[in-house]
């Protein structure tokens, strides 16, 4: 959905003023820690003040100038993790610290103290792999492995602490009132108790209290993560410019290339060098900036017979801010670029395996008129045998914009349409956003409003802001009993004319405030347990997400899976659902940018992700549309989805030429969905991203075609020269065993499992047998699995009912073995998939007991 104001006004020309934006030099804490130049740092380690435990090593640093403590405590996490965490050590009340994103409390192991002495104190690791070497004046930690330091922290002595203040007395304020211009001026631009942004006005009941601190991270010139920008896969160093901003607003029509943050946030960056992985994670939910600067040092050469030689080495330093909050940082330490992926599943959870049908296709808009227009473009789909799974009804289909309730013109059976669709085995989803109308006759509003539900203004009363239904309130999610009571308005008793069959989309939950500042609500508003919004900003769609996600397992009494997408995340948001890439335009520079988009939430752990076909704004000529389907059906998430300004552009209204490439791009995601869901089953179990250097998982690389009239396309193969292809949209080529009008290659080594054909949707494909892909590598040899279960349950996860199969194609002999396997009660048919996952293979055994290649089996090489 978009950003705007409810009325006459054109959305479209409501959201492209950038004015409603920050840029940094706007934001106060960020102009006050640039103050701080690099230089010696100001903190010193007290090192009489050093105690060891089971859990940690604690010690004081104190500032120098003025003289004020602060709390260090270290620990090492089972998995190559390093955590660090500084807190005030005596504050004048509790600084917010980030809940519910960590699965669990880590679990550390002792480090021990190897040596202090002379102004050191060096911690080792139990495996002894690692050595935290710190420095006591000035305060520095270097991070070593056998010997070679891996990352440094406040080597810049950047490290940036607000203690927390007394609120200045009365007569303060009234001589601050009566002070000179230039002093005043002073004072606003720091932005101390107060600050400005256009004519909203935040106070700051607590003070000043941002934090940040410096990381170097040495032999790295590379570095990702840290989304969501519009920006290129490879951060860029931003010393001439703004730094990339973590801080969830709904910029409508978001402009591409540029740093500022949009509808998620994941403080998690990722340093990549030929030899070691890293990761840095920032675990704050506050405003968050983060500078990057790249370049290269001289140090002497390794070699014995040159050591008056110099040598550039890259050394990438990175310089994290928040607004609030404490400093917990988690130091991921590979060494490998999986291993990042597996830490960091470890500390906030991985990719919630989802119901099979919602990795079919999905057709939305904004938005479908009526029960008939739903009926009809359901029909149309069969009528030109185009698969798809759900269809997505948008805000028109509430009862003024009331959510949990329907029109009921236009929605006068919400129940039978379901049921109608049920019968075509197909998915409705509806889209339930965080504001509340504020209006007493509806039963939501009046319940919250009861119960005291809603986030408070300063004042204390209900905050109020304007959205889609005009005067709204905001549920404060971060309460855990507002989350259960909105996870019980999913119950079918509770929201009438739901069924079985439908599924939730969280939309506009940054949260979205049409006149707030920077259109989202103020940081001065008050959540649960007297938190200030600045401290919770970027964790309210997170805690929607997880609300919603409940609400729809609680329904099914725990038994089904959900489905939820929502367009506000944190880290973590992977246990609960879905995201999307929010308001794209249909232009070809939006579908190009969608591809690092999408790879940078995959590094962050978001593996089930998508962006919207055909771009959300505007009108798409026919070739992008149809590039756009291509390459949506290789992403993880594939919705079509477009504006109401929009014109209609379901898959056959673009002549039958392109309506036969779309079906065509459609169709093979369907029969290709033996591969997704074993890789989302990966990602679930071992945190294997599922798309990656463009790729769904590690057997396909998929070239998207994101340019206007392309003729050919370049691949580069390793070891190899590079290739081009021609590519007219029109005339497909053969490449080993497909025709394509999109470059799809199979890596050599890897056996691939698809269905034989595709169905009316996911539910029609059940019987259809399984065909099994085979591309031998340079041995002749190639692996693949199979991971298949009822699709829609957690019998999979409570009584392990599920088949999960290995094939090996080795002397030319295809084996199939069974890595696990236990089914009680599975539909019988899933019973016979050890049957039709070898649909190729001949029915009898050699003495091996593996299974023949039959002479119908066609293997092609690449």
């Amino acid at each position: 959905m978009e950003a705007g104001t409810p009325g006459g006004i054109s959305v479209q020309d409501e959201a492209v003023d950038k004015s409603n934006f920050k840029k940094c030099n706007q934001i106060a804490f960020y102009r006050r820690q640039k103050l701080l130049r690099p230089g010696k740092s100001l903190y010193r380690v007290l090192l009489d003040s050093v105690t060891l435990s089971d859990e940690n090593v604690k010690f004081q640093i104190i500032h120098e100038g003025n003289k004020v403590l602060l709390q260090v405590e270290i620990y090492e996490i089972e998995g190559n993790i390093f955590r660090l965490k500084i807190d005030e050590a005596s504050p004048l009340r509790p600084r917010y610290k980030v809940p519910d994103v960590l699965i669990k409390e880590p679990t550390t192991q002792r480090l021990l103290i190897s040596h202090k002495e002379a102004g050191i104190l060096v911690l080792s690791s139990v495996n002894e792999d690692y050595k935290l070497r710190v420095t006591a004046n000035p305060f520095q930690v270097e991070l070593q492995s056998k010997g070679e330091t891996v990352m440094s922290v406040n080597s810049n002595g950047l490290l940036y602490f607000e203690h927390l203040q007394p609120p200045p007395s009365d007569r303060y304020t009234q001589n601050e009132e009566a002070a000179s211009d230039s002093s005043k001026e002073k004072q606003e631009d720091l932005g101390l108790w107060q600050e400005k942004f256009g004519s909203f006005l935040d106070i700051k009941a607590h003070g000043p209290t941002s934090v940040g601190m410096d990381f170097s991270l040495h032999g790295y010139d590379h570095v990702y993560g840290i989304p969501q920008h519009t920006e290129t896969l490879l951060l860029k160093n931003t010393s001439d410019g703004d730094a990339y901003r973590l801080y969830n607003l709904d910029i409508f029509g978001h402009k591409i290339h540029e740093k500022i943050g949009i509808y998620g946030s994941v403080p998690l960056l990722l340093a990549h060098k030929p030899n070691r992985t890293s990761g840095i994670f920032w675990l704050n939910s506050s405003e968050t900036l983060v500078d990057i600067s790249t370049k290269a040092v001289h140090t002497p050469s390794r070699s014995a017979a040159e050591t008056a030689k110099q040598r550039a080495v890259p050394l990438t330093d990175v310089r994290w801010m928040s607004e609030s909050g404490i400093i917990d940082v988690f130091l991921l330490m590979g060494p490998t670029a999986f291993d990042i992926f597996k830490q960091f599943a470890q500390l906030t959870g991985t990719q919630a395996l989802p119901p099979l049908f919602s990795l079919g296709y999905h057709q939305c808009r904004w938005n479908y008129e009526d029960e008939q227009d739903v009926k009809a473009v359901d029909a149309g789909f069969d009528a030109h045998d185009i698969p798809y799974d759900v269809i997505w009804l948008d805000i028109e289909h509430t009862d003024g914009k009331r959510y949990f309730t329907w029109d009921k013109k236009k929605f006068q059976n919400p129940r039978k349409m379901q049921e109608h669709l049920r019968k075509r085995k197909r998915k409705l989803v509806v889209i339930v956003d965080p504001h509340i109308k504020v209006d007493p006759s509806y039963i939501l509003y009046a319940q919250a409003k009861e119960k005291g539900y809603f986030v408070k203004d300063r004042n204390g009363q209900d905050f109020e802001g304007i959205c889609w239904p005009g005067s709204s309130c905001y549920p404060d999610f971060t309460n855990p009993d507002v989350r259960k009571w909105y996870a019980d308005q999913f119950a079918f008793k509770t929201y009438k004319g739901s069924t079985n069959i439908l599924f939730v989309w969280n939309d506009m939950n940054e949260p979205s405030v049409f006149k707030g500042a920077e259109l989202t609500m103020q940081k001065d508003a008050v959540h649960y347990n007297n938190w200030e919004h600045r401290e919770v900003h970027n964790l309210y769609g997170f805690y929607q997400q997880m609300a919603t996600a409940e609400g729809l397992i609680r329904r099914s009494s725990g038994k089904e899976r959900p489905f939820v997408l929502t367009r506000s995340f944190f880290a973590g948001s992977q246990k609960y659902g879905a995201v999307w890439t929010g308001d794209n335009t249909a232009e070809w520079s939006y579908l190009k940018i969608s591809i690092p988009m999408l790879l940078t939430i995959n590094m962050a752990g978001i593996s089930f992700c998508g962006a919207d076909v055909g771009g959300f704004i505007g009108d798409p000529e026919p070739e992008l549309l149809v590039r756009w389907y291509q390459a949506g059906a290789y992403q993880p998430f594939f919705r079509g989805h477009s504006n109401m300004e929009s014109k209609r552009r379901e898959p056959w209204l673009f002549g039958e030429k392109n309506t036969q490439i779309i079906r065509k791009a459609i169709t093979e995601r369907y029969v290709l969905l033996p591969y997704l869901y074993t890789l989302f089953y990966r990602a679930h179990t071992a945190a294997e991203p599922l798309c990656l250097c463009f790729s769904p998982g590690n057997a396909l690389l998929v070239h998207p075609v994101t340019e206007k009239e392309a003729k050919t396309v370049t691949v580069l193969f390793p070891g190899s020269e590079e290739v081009r292809m021609y590519m007219n949209l029109w005339e497909p080529f053969c490449l080993g065993f497909v025709f394509l009008q999109i470059p799809v290659f199979q890596r050599g080594g890897t056996v691939i499992p698809l269905k034989t054909s595709a169905g009316k949707s996911t539910e029609w494909m059940i019987d259809i047998s399984y065909e099994l892909h085979v591309a031998l590598d340079a041995e002749a040899c190639a692996i693949g699995e199979l991971y298949v279960d009822d699709g829609h349950s957690f019998q999979y996860l409570h009584k392990k009912q599920f088949l999960y199969r290995k094939f090996t194609f080795h002397k030319n002999i295809l084996s199939s073995s069974l890595v696990r396997l236990k089914i009680l009660q599975i539909d019988t048919n899933i019973k016979e998939i050890v049957r039709k996952s070898t649909a190729y293979l001949r029915d009898k055994k050699d003495k091996s007991g593996d299974l023949q290649v039959c002479n119908t089996w066609s293997v092609y090489i690449f």
